[in-house]
């Protein structure tokens, strides 16, 4: 059996939410009682995001490649990044990893492929709605992406920090944020939204929008097994 290596802690809530996520999708994938091998080590947030917000990049690879051979010490055959915003340097840890990386924006613009949108919304932190990462993914595929509006950003770079990273989801800040997917949806004819940030879904997973979300933990954590079992 295959093991999977996940690269946590940026930040917890998602990591739980990942590892809940793919217990219930390996489960319905096998249907024979088994459980996937994982390996997890959990890393700290801040230290990422201070290096990524100084733009220190050759840094952040460092920091990452070395806790990715961790994971291969450890037995991993493959491993992933849960989270958004470390994929600004996925190409690089790519290269310099012994183990193969699933990618969770290469796997999102696969499903966005697959649907036939050719206009999305982004959420994120504010480095993700920033970088050009996801942009760049995706106009490969012929799919432009749209960002909130400046203090939109700062509204959910703020929420998302101070909140959702701690587990606090207030009914307040998830209208909010439907109000802004709206916008985007009617004045900006978004077809679709992707959370690009893993605990945008744990405050608007079984919320209703006018568009679909596209839930970047449930598309890499499928992904994710699709590897193990292949």
């Amino acid at each position: 059996m295959k093991t999977l290596g996940i690269v946590g802690g940026i930040g917890p809530e998602s990591t739980i939410d990942y590892y809940r996520s793919l217990i219930k999708v390996w489960r319905e994938q096998t249907s024979d009682g088994s459980a996937p091998s994982i390996v997890v080590n959990s890393i700290d947030l801040k230290k990422m995001l201070d290096l990524i917000a100084a733009n220190k990049l050759l840094e952040t690879t460092a920091y990452l490649s070395g806790e990715i051979e961790r994971l291969a010490r450890a037995g991993a055959n493959v491993g992933l990044l849960a989270a958004n915003t470390p994929h600004i340097v996925f190409d690089e840890l790519q290269r310099r990893s012994s183990i193969p990386l699933i990618s969770i924006v290469e796997a999102t613009r696969s499903i966005a492929e697959g649907l036939g949108l050719r206009r999305l919304g982004l959420f994120g932190i504010r480095f993700t709605m920033q970088e050009r990462f996801y942009p760049d993914a995706f106009s490969k595929a012929g799919i432009s992406l749209i960002f909130p509006e400046e203090d939109e950003q700062a509204y959910i770079h703020d929420k998302y920090m101070n909140e959702l990273v701690g587990g606090v989801f207030l009914t307040e800040t998830r209208d909010r944020l439907l109000t802004i997917i709206d916008r985007l949806a009617k004045q900006e004819h978004a077809q679709g939204l992707i959370l690009a940030g893993t605990e945008l879904p744990l405050i608007l997973r079984d919320t209703k929008s006018d568009i679909p979300f596209l839930d970047t933990t449930q598309i890499h954590v499928k992904a994710a097994i699709n590897a193990l079992l292949s």
